[in-house]
């Protein structure tokens, strides 16, 4: 016996072998449905009898393993269904010729057989045969279990006679010496008259009765037996059919503690009727072998004072003796070369019996042992098997890697190099079945948490076959995947030098298939979730960012507490100010404005070894329709924390939720969530987009300055203009307003603030008339209106006196100044002054005064004003203001009336230009630059109608 049978466990045993074979040309589907359906027939109630009997069927099986049927009677095929298809009459009697051939082949253990013919009518098919059924279609076949079951009597039958007629003690006539194959030969001439010898045949006649006893529904009786032949076989060192008897004794042992099988099969089997009542106490660890004597054993089998005591179970082994006894089996099976089927199955059988009594260890030693069991040549398909039965059977006692790793040889054997057609489907399918052994999974999110699971060198090589295998398969998408996940989840177990060539191996693969974000599904229905490369680039934050201040939308005041307002009655509900703290958590507390550009900052950096080029990054959103605008980065190899800028306009509103980014990196396209990201920091990705508003861009008729009035700051001002005015000078300011957004401007709104400035203004600083640019409204897209701004400036100068001591002497009358400039003056020098000079002059009258104010736009319109928000545009205007013109001494001298008096007024001009100075009944008098020459004007009161202009 070459092949063995991998699936067999202990309750086989007590099976019978039934197989099921297509005679002529059945179509395969007919074929297993119909197979399936007697299958299904696989335990049958005895008539008249306690018993049941169980059957075992195979639809292939090798006549050779037939012959070791005496060895163990349950590899012995008792019974044969034949399915054929028959159409015309004539058909029929080479349909028969091909049954009865079919019959010979197994004709030597044969107990009975059945044919199933399907589509045959006629006057042939009416005839009624026990052997033969037929049906004149597969879906016209209602009967067919009951068929098979009443094929399953006929077999228990003639199990009957065989187990009643071997069991007899016939004295006088030699007992057969049953052999297996490889024996035959070595018996050749030997004395059978011998004492041993008898004992041998007796010994190998009982064992086989055991097998009768059990496969007939006796246990109790094969228990007896198979005790008995095991001491008749020890006395004559027949060590081939001692481990034989073990072994059956095992089985029968195991059969009556675990009456649900060791098969691990989803359909356990019933409990035999003929059971003891006690079966629930079967786990008796200190249970010992009480054996029967010989002597009860009559004529008709065992005697009924026995059988009572084998009610008691008492020939039963324990749980732990079991193991024991295969193990002794195994070793007795393990002296003979020809035997190494027999010796593996048993290794087979005894680990599913540990499986179930979760002794892992001691099944891997059994399991250990099969590995180097000899079974000489071994096709292609029978080492995949092997290797595939070995990792299932790792697998059931809990040995997940030992698993992986023997799954793993059998699907290298499927693309060994003696194959002629390797195949690379098998291959990988067994590949993926080895993932879970090694801790791996096919979705990256199970690397994204904790630490790393598993030995990564193991796992990348995997990975890597996974890849290689696909590609012979000819899928490049599926090796894309695969190599994707490779570099995601093991980019940190990579060399540099394998980080290089995973890379140039994924754009190869890419140039001929992107990847994409779609999930892959497999023949087999598996399927392989997307790969994002979250690690390429890694992000470390993401931060929404406002709009620049002149795009900020504001509420109109009157309209913020509505929502509010009808929230709650009270002043304060905790419970109200808990939900807000929540959405506080999320949402952010500025706007979006729609049709607006707006930016998200993320903040990365570049793990690889050269430079990597990330292509098509853009933002994934949801909430509401958004279009993003792509960006392209290169970032140096390793870098450290980098700035990247993505933007998009959102196109309705709403709450918008930024959920991640996309990239495109090595020709993969990556969607990227935010949530799966570890280790990000993040201010909150939820924000409000408001409708529409208008934009609004100004320019000016004077020069733009870099000077910014405090406390504003530059991004508060859209642009600041700076002038230079002499005191009391009046300066227009030409604005020009132009609407360069989508909707239109419907109101405008101007206010002005003078800011940082401890002067007294006299009069208005800034005035304006917005009549002329409000009938203008509404201001479409793309349309401009003017508004002109006066600037004047009246600031007070008379702090400025001590100025002026250097100029006169203290002691000198009014009248006694000469009128002419007293630069020109001989003045005495004071001990603590230098002369003053023309130059010096000039210096000490060139104190500038700063003016800064801040006009303020409002304007609003669209949908965004309907919904009560509107925009401000701010312009800082910048003012210097230096001093036109000094009264340096004021005096007054009577006149003719004493309600009318001469007002006398030294007056210096600090300028460098001439300026001409007006009183009311006087002619102008003519400054030069820095000059200073005596006014009289005649006043009837304390007024100075005196007006200068240059």
């Amino acid at each position: 016996m070459s092949v063995p049978d991998y699936l067999q466990c202990a309750e086989d045993h007590q099976t019978v072998l039934v197989v099921v074979q297509p005679v002529g040309i059945v179509p395969e589907d007919q074929f297993f449905k119909i197979y399936k359906r007697i299958a299904s027939v696989s335990q049958v109630s005895i008539r008249d009898s306690q018993r049941l009997l169980y059957i075992r069927y195979r639809h292939h099986y090798l006549p050779e393993n037939n012959e070791w049927g005496d060895f163990q009677t349950h590899r012995k095929v008792v019974g044969l269904i034949s399915i054929t298809t028959c159409g015309p009459a004539k058909e029929w009697p080479q349909t028969a010729e091909r049954f009865h051939g079919q019959k010979e082949v197994y004709s030597s253990t044969l107990y009975d057989s059945r044919l199933l013919v399907f589509g045959l009518q006629g006057e042939i098919a009416e005839q009624q045969r026990t052997d033969v059924a037929f049906y004149p279609s597969f879906e016209d076949c209602s009967d067919v279990e009951k068929r098979v079951e009443d094929f399953v009597e006929s077999i228990f039958i003639v199990l009957e006679s065989k187990r009643l007629d071997r069991a007899t003690d016939k004295s006088g006539d030699k007992i057969p010496l049953l052999c297996v194959p490889f024996e035959k030969k070595d018996f050749v001439g030997l004395d059978t008259d011998s004492r041993h010898y008898k004992k041998r045949c007796q010994g190998r006649m009982r064992k086989h009765v055991g097998d009768l006893c059990l496969q007939a529904g006796m246990l109790q009786d094969a228990l007896v037996h198979y005790h008995m032949a095991v001491e008749l076989l020890r006395g004559v060192n027949d060590f081939l059919w001692l481990g034989a008897a073990l072994e059956g004794l095992c089985s029968a042992s195991v059969i009556f503690h675990y009456p649900g099988g060791t098969a691990g099969k989803t359909a356990g089997r019933k409990p035999s009727i003929s059971q003891p009542a006690d079966a629930g106490k079967r786990h008796r660890p200190g249970a010992q072998e009480v054996l029967i004597d010989p002597g009860a054993l009559t004529a008709n089998g065992i005697s009924a004072d026995t059988s009572t005591e084998i009610g008691r179970a008492k020939n039963c082994l324990s749980p732990e003796d079991i193991i024991e006894k295969y193990k002794e089996a195994i070793s007795y099976y393990g002296k003979y070369k020809n035997a190494g089927v027999i010796e593996l199955e048993a290794c087979v059988k005894a680990v599913r019996v540990l499986a179930i009594q979760k002794r892992a260890r001691e099944a891997s030693e059994f399991l250990q042992n099969a590995v180097y069991i000899n079974l000489g040549q071994l096709s292609e398909e029978e080492k995949i098997q092997r290797y595939s039965i070995l990792s299932e059977l790792y697998e059931l006692i809990g040995f997940h890697r030992k698993s992986a790793f023997f799954k793993r040889v059998a699907a290298m054997q499927c693309v060994a190099p003696t194959i002629p057609e390797p195949g690379w489907r098998a291959c990988y399918k067994l590949l993926l079945e080895t993932l879970p052994g090694y801790s791996l999974s096919l979705d990256p999110k199970d690397f994204s948490k904790g630490t790393h699971r598993g030995w990564a060198a193991v796992q990348m090589r995997l990975l890597h076959e996974l890849v290689y295998a696909s590609r012979r398969m000819g899928n490049p998408g599926l090796s894309v995947r695969h190599l994707s996940f490779l570099l995601q989840t093991m980019l940190d177990f990579l060399s540099d030098q394998e980080k290089k060539e995973v890379t140039q191996s994924l754009e190869n693969y890419t140039s001929k298939c992107p990847g994409g974000m779609e999930v892959i599904t497999l023949p087999d229905g598996l399927k392989l979730p997307p790969v994002p490369f979250t690690k390429l680039p890694i992000v470390r934050s993401v931060k929404l960012l406002n709009l620049p201040v002149s795009l900020r939308p504001h509420k109109v005041k009157g309209l913020l507490g509505q929502n509010m307002s009808t929230a709650s009655p009270f002043i304060y509900s905790p419970i109200i100010m808990h939900n807000r703290g929540e959405e506080r958590c999320k949402k952010i507390d500025f706007q979006w404005v729609q049709g607006d550009v707006c930016e998200v900052q993320l903040m990365v950096y570049n793990p690889m070894p050269y430079e990597l080029r990330v292509e098509n990054m853009g933002l994934l959103t949801s909430g509401v329709e958004f279009e993003s605008l792509p960006a392209a980065l290169s970032l140096p190899a390793e870098s450290g924390l980098y700035p990247v800028t993505l933007v998009g306009v959102p196109r309705t509103a709403g709450n918008i939720t930024v959920n991640g980014y996309h990239t495109s990196v090595f020709g993969v396209t990556s969607d990227c969530l935010l949530e799966g990201l570890a280790g990000v920091k993040s201010s909150g990705c939820l924000v409000e987009v408001i409708p529409s508003l208008p934009r609004l861009q100004l320019s000016t008729s004077l020069p733009r300055s870099a000077h910014t009035p405090q406390p504003m700051s530059k991004e508060e001002l859209s642009s600041t203009v700076s002038v230079q005015l002499f005191n009391g000078e009046t300066q227009q300011l030409t604005i020009t307003l132009e609407n360069i957004g989508s909707e239109q401007i419907e109101t405008l709104e101007l206010t002005s603030k003078i800011v940082n400035t401890k002067e007294k203004v006299f009069g208005e600083f800034l005035s304006w008339e917005l009549e002329e640019a409000s009938s203008h409204l509404p201001l479409k897209p793309g349309q401009a209106v003017t508004l002109a701004v006066s600037i004047k400036v009246k600031l007070d100068f008379s702090g400025q006196e001590s100025l002026l001591q250097d100029l006169n002497d203290d002691g000198i009358s009014v009248t006694g100044l000469p009128i002419s400039s007293p630069l020109r003056q001989v003045l005495k020098p004071r001990s603590e002054t230098k002369p003053v000079s023309s130059e010096s002059g000039k210096a000490e009258y060139s104190h500038v005064k700063t003016l800064e104010a801040v006009l303020n736009f409002k304007y609003s319109g669209g949908p965004g004003k309907v919904e009560g928000y509107y925009r401000e545009l701010s312009l800082g205007v910048h003012v210097d203001v230096e001093p036109s013109v000094f009264f340096t001494r004021v005096s007054t001298l009577p006149a003719t009336s004493t309600r009318q008096c001469h007002l006398l007024l030294d007056i210096f001009n600090p300028t460098e230009h001439e300026l001409t100075v007006s009183a009311k009944n006087n002619q102008d008098l003519v400054l030069h630059a820095s000059e200073c020459q005596r006014l009289v004007t005649f006043s009837t009161s304390a007024d100075d109608d005196t007006t200068y202009k240059k």
